[in-house]
């Protein structure tokens, strides 16, 4: 297939690329033209779009003009590539676009899965704008996938990649509590599953999340097991806020999000890393 690619040089785009390539895929990766926006124009003739496009959600501290950035780099590019491919004589057959488990809001211990109702949030309220962008290529027949996505794991990029120096030298540990669930998933399986709904008849929010979620405290006691290092020392619950800000550390850091792969699972994707412990010791290693 031809396969365009937004966002190919972010860190999951990094990874997909070249994984793409070895499937025996042209890709295609969009770039942005000199007034910042994509260019579009080589959309035309792919098979397929993965759209991965977007302001990074705690790159900077959440001013009214940064939240405003993170929204609108999501739905106008959004909606201007579902527009896009809506109107093609030959449409591709799927639109994979990109979202996060950020739409389910800080839920504390509740089991969320796809058929779950939004959060009532900034990011929650992000996702929902940003999947509701990709309607037009949806009214036209494509096939569209929204995925879902948790914690990367990775030490290429992501936010754990951010904390990998603290962990090494021993200062890594829980973030406030540390009952948080993190929904997490390793940048094979992200990448894997990418590749799998590509050729399957999937449609609608899918959970890129591994099949066993942990709170922040067992996650922090995975890394630490995985590099070798203790893990005793906490941040206190003030720490993201001083960096991020109040509501975007309440958002990225603090929320519970306990969100499992049903739509992935039932479709049967088999992950490669189906525990914390096996994410963390192949990808952080």
């Amino acid at each position: 297939m031809r396969v365009a690619v937004t966002g190919a040089h972010g860190f999951i785009g990094r990874a997909l690329v070249p994984a793409l390539e070895r499937d025996g895929h042209e890709v295609v990766r969009v770039t942005r033209d000199a007034s910042g926006e994509l260019d579009l124009g080589v959309l035309y003739g792919s098979d397929a779009v993965i759209h991965l496009a977007g302001e990074g959600v705690a790159s900077k501290r959440w001013t009214p003009e940064q939240k405003r950035a993170v929204l609108e780099s999501r739905t106008r590019g959004t909606t201007r590539v579902s527009e896009a491919i809506a109107s093609m004589e030959r449409k591709p057959r799927v639109l994979l676009s990109g979202s996060a488990v950020g739409y389910y809001g800080d839920r504390g211990d509740e089991v969320l899965t796809e058929q779950s109702s939004p959060g009532n949030d900034f990011l929650a309220e992000v996702c929902v704008q940003w999947e509701a962008s990709t309607a037009a290529a949806q009214e036209a027949g494509i096939r569209v996938a929204h995925l879902r996505t948790g914690i990367v794991v990775g030490k290429s990029g992501g936010a754990v990649a951010k904390t990998l120096p603290l962990f090494k030298l021993g200062l890594g540990g829980r973030i406030g509590s540390g009952r948080q669930y993190w929904s997490w998933i390793s940048l094979t399986d992200e990448i894997g599953a990418i590749r799998f709904l590509l050729d399957h008849d999937v449609r609608g929010p899918v959970n890129l999340t591994g099949p066993a979620p942990v709170t922040n405290a067992e996650f922090t006691k995975s890394v630490g097991r995985a590099l070798h290092r203790p893990t005793m020392i906490p941040v206190p619950k003030f720490g993201p806020a001083l960096l991020l800000g109040r509501e975007a550390a309440a958002a990225v850091v603090h929320a519970s999000q306990r969100v499992e792969p049903i739509v992935l699972a039932g479709a049967g994707y088999r992950f490669v890393h189906p525990t914390v412990d096996a994410a963390t010791r192949a990808e952080l290693t």
